[in-house]
């Protein structure tokens, strides 16, 4: 017989930010442990194709995937907590979606007939969906349609799950993540506008399946009544999701309140006990995330911190999750700051405090703006025998800071900052001249999983412990070859060369001179993973704990 993918998709409700990409990845990961094949498609309604040219403070981080694609950072989460990689078939927008109907109209895939927003764009969502269950041999596909229900944007959206549901009613469930809010000075919590949602939803066409009551605190018996009734769903379909420490312990509170059991029953597909070996380990790593003995100041460096009058730390997501695997893992807790960088261009003084932490973190960036503030925080990481970390951008500020200050080149820049220097250490690559002329930006950077060879009795080779890795990159410029035996002959050491040997992946100073200087031209935060830790984030919090600041 053959075997019926079931389809749920998650949607939300009064408020945006209540938690969709949390539950997705939750919901798949408690199917997981019952023996089930689950993927997972996050749905964003911009114009946008990709998420690679949109603004991260505006967006949060972009994802990458192994194949290249830019995505948003709900990808992320359910590659970590799913433990897949993800291709870009399990991501679409509403750009992608009209480009290609658009494209298909132009090759006249459509035999003349006239292209329609409905039937045919919700038809091309429903393909897609289809490509990436056939892709993943999924009993299972978790669909996340981002934004809230009762916004113009995911219309279109919505009107494919209602088309699937009505295609095939025994395969495809709705579950909705609404808010329930608890006003201070009433001091109750409301259903009002959580019905409101749902009737925006049964607008649509669409009753959902499971409600998940998000909230300050858990869900009382009369409250779940009262959504029973004006919800139109049995009580047991009302599950409470409360506000929790740490995103970890949501698969744990759904399982508590045996969501996959109810799940399994719905969808009506034979489901094994809950794996407890498995699920044994996600307890002790959600326990791990509260009970860090030592705790470790980090520092994190920046300019995509600022939106109004509050700090997006989304920018750098998947750094700040790799860092809290390592350190989880070694029985440490992190504390966070975060620092931007045009303050060390303000105010020089401000590096003193920098001594105040155990580590410093220069996450990837574009631009010029705080460049100046970087490059100072960098000499003094190096010279203060700090343990610091570069990323993709932060690797590039350690090369010029080192020309600049070892080699001695005063102008040593890079070409995107400053195209007139003559010591150009950080140049573009010959594949991407051609691009920037044409301001082809949108997907044209080196992107997605690239091999890097390490160096023999290196940091990095150490860390890893083979010589062999392949890592996931998202930049257009690279370390100048021209200048490449300069630098190693004044002591800076590329342990990472892609296999032809043109390309710096990675740069370091050794450990007898200072206990961790390193930098990645790739991404290595999206490949952290909770139960598996990356091997040079861990090595990183190990040099921070050590304290052996020479």
């Amino acid at each position: 017989m053959t075997k019926q993918t079931k389809y749920i998709f998650v949607v939300g409700g009064v408020i945006s930010g209540v938690g969709k990409g949390i539950t997705t990845s939750s919901i798949g990961l408690i199917l997981q442990n019952r023996g089930l094949t689950v993927t997972a498609i996050k749905i964003d309604p911009y114009i946008n194709v990709d998420a690679g040219t949109m603004n991260p403070t505006e967006h949060g981080e972009v994802f990458v995937l192994t194949d290249g694609d830019e995505t948003d950072q709900d990808m992320g989460n359910y590659e970590r907590f799913l433990e897949l990689n993800l291709t870009k078939v399990n991501y679409m927008t509403t750009g992608r979606v009209y480009q290609s109907v658009i494209n298909k109209e132009r090759n006249l895939e459509y035999k003349g007939k006239c292209v329609q927003v409905v039937p045919d764009i919700p038809l091309e969502v429903i393909k897609r969906i289809k490509e990436a269950s056939i892709n993943a041999k999924a009993d299972v596909v978790v669909i996340e349609i981002g934004g809230t229900v009762g916004e113009y944007e995911n219309i279109l959206f919505l009107e494919a799950a209602r088309m699937m549901k009505i295609e095939n009613p025994e395969d495809v469930f709705f579950v909705m993540v609404s808010y329930l809010p608890t006003p201070s000075k009433i001091g109750e919590m409301k259903t009002k506008p959580t019905q409101h949602a749902v009737r925006a939803l049964n607008a649509s066409g669409i009753q959902p399946d499971v409600l998940l009551a998000r909230g300050e605190t858990s869900l009382d018996s009369k409250r779940r009544e009262k959504l029973s009734i004006f919800c139109n769903m049995p009580a047991s379909r009302v599950f409470s999701a409360p506000d929790v420490d740490s995103i970890y312990d949501i698969p744990l509170n759904f399982e508590k309140e045996k969501l996959s059991d109810k799940l399994c029953e719905l969808m009506d597909v034979v489901c094994q006990k809950p794996d407890t070996t498995s699920w044994d380990k996600w307890k002790n790593f959600a326990d791990q995330a509260h009970n860090g003995k030592d705790t470790l100041k980090i520092a994190m460096i920046g300019k995509y911190f600022e939106t109004g009058d509050f700090m997006l730390s989304d920018s750098y997501l998947s750094v700040i999750e790799a860092i809290k695997y390592s350190c989880y893992a070694q029985n440490k807790k992190p504390i966070f700051s975060w620092l931007n960088s045009v303050d060390y261009e303000k105010s020089p003084l401000k590096l003193e405090e920098l001594k105040a932490y155990d580590g410093i973190v220069l996450p990837g960036g574009f631009g010029a703006r705080g460049v100046e503030g970087n490059l100072k925080v960098v000499k003094f990481a190096r010279e203060n025998k700090i343990p610091y970390f570069g990323l993709c951008y932060g690797m590039q500020m350690m090369v010029i800071e080192y020309a600049r200050n070892v080699l001695g080149l005063k102008d040593a820049n890079t070409r995107e900052v400053n195209p007139d220097s003559k010591n150009m250490v950080i140049d573009i690559m010959e594949s991407q001249k051609d691009n920037l002329k044409n301001n082809l930006y949108g997907g044209s950077m080196r992107l997605g999983a690239y091999k890097a060879v390490l160096s023999d009795g290196t940091i990095a080779n150490e860390s890893y412990g083979k010589n062999e890795i392949s890592e996931r990159h998202r930049h257009r410029y690279e370390v100048n070859p021209s200048f490449i035996a300069e630098l190693e002959k004044a002591g800076l050491v590329f342990s990472g060369r892609s296999p032809d040997g043109n390309l710096m992946e990675i740069a370091e100073l050794p450990k007898s001179g200072h206990p961790f200087f390193l930098g990645t031209q790739f991404h290595p935060e999206f490949l952290a993973r909770p139960l598996d830790p990356h091997p040079l984030f861990s090595a990183f919090i190990k040099a921070c704990a050590s304290g052996d600041k020479k």
